[in-house]
């Protein structure tokens, strides 16, 4: 090879990825137009190579060090380039995106709200009534031991805060799961039945919430009922909303199978598959934060039951405040064109 004719062809390339590189080291990447940025990463490619050839070729150091900061600083435009938008999207989810596709399913969350609530009715009536199904919920040595001790048993906690605060993220992250794929499971394993779609996750709203009745029965029958809400208050602020939108993401994936209106039932489960996933990103960090209030803050003795109450309102009502936020038109139109 003429490695002087080569170096004289190709070092026109080698000037112009530099200008690039310049451009948008000084300015940014958005900086550059499309052609420019394709141009640039066409460039990188070819230096790349021509950085491959010097070097098997043992062009002069000189022209290896150029070729080496020129492909160095192209990578580090066009690669962390892109991950910088990625980050930036990933924001731009949390803070639009998400409550976006919250009111997009509103109904399908509202009808899971519902039905746990109503377990939670069903419950409480039926333990204040009757001891046998409180203790058949329960459990007979759970109920006795809070009655004879009238003490709520939140207070294990103590000492533990960061194991039972991990183990806590992930039970939560495990009833939330289940009632998500309960929108397609056609078989519970507690029960030796065949469901229809979306039967798994109206099984775990329903069930959750009588048991939260059984045991809003059995504290308030022992005076506890003012502590065990200054308790649940600030972490389940997150932490109940979250298993309504990931029952809502369950009915919805049930929807997509049961009722797919215009839709082939494959498309239809791929349209509210999305929906369900976008809900899913929201739900888990919504459950990691309330473990960690649940395990560090909502047990704490020395916390005053009224500053608790307090703290969940304001978590609560910061919660809806953000489900309800809209993007700037400006932005609405731009993702519209």
């Amino acid at each position: 090879m003429n490695v002087q004719r080569w170096i004289a062809r190709r070092e026109t390339s080698w000037r112009q990825l530099e200008q690039l590189l310049k451009l948008s080291e000084k300015r940014g990447l958005k900086s550059l137009e499309s052609d420019q940025v394709r141009q640039m990463a066409s460039l990188y490619r070819s230096v790349s190579a021509d950085l491959a050839r010097a070097q098997s070729y043992q062009i002069s150091p000189a022209v290896i060090r150029d070729l080496r900061s020129l492909t160095s600083r192209g990578y580090s435009q066009i690669y962390q380039g892109s991950r910088r938008q990625e980050w930036k999207e990933i924001v731009d989810f949390y803070r639009y995106g998400f409550p976006e596709v919250v009111q997009q399913c509103w109904a399908y969350i509202a009808v899971a709200t519902l039905l746990f609530m109503a377990g939670g009715a069903v419950g409480w009536w039926y333990a204040w009534q009757d001891d046998s199904f409180m203790t058949l919920v329960l459990s007979s040595g759970f109920v006795e031991e809070v009655r004879d001790s009238r003490e709520l048993w939140t207070v294990s906690i103590m000492g533990n805060e960061p194991v039972v605060s991990s183990g806590l993220m992930i039970n939560n992250i495990t009833v939330a799961f289940f009632a998500i794929i309960g929108g397609v499971a056609m078989y519970l394993q507690q029960i030796p039945i065949i469901t229809p779609p979306g039967g798994f996750t109206i099984y775990i709203l329903v069930s959750n919430g009588v048991m939260i009745g059984c045991v809003a029965a059995l504290v308030a029958q022992v005076n506890l009922a003012y502590d065990l809400w200054a308790f649940v208050f600030p972490h389940g602020a997150l932490e109940l909303p979250a298993i309504f939108l990931a029952g809502g993401a369950g009915l919805l994936l049930a929807r997509g199978i049961l009722l797919p209106g215009r839709y082939r039932r494959i498309d239809a489960l791929k349209v509210y598959g999305l929906q369900a996933a976008k809900l899913v990103y929201g739900i888990v960090p919504m459950l990691v934060i309330a473990g960690i209030i649940e395990g560090f803050f909502s047990p704490q003795t020395w916390i005053l039951n009224e500053l608790k109450y307090v703290v969940g309102t304001a978590i609560f009502v910061a919660l809806v405040q953000y489900c309800r936020r809209r993007r700037p038109e400006a932005d609405t139109l731009e993702t519209t064109v």
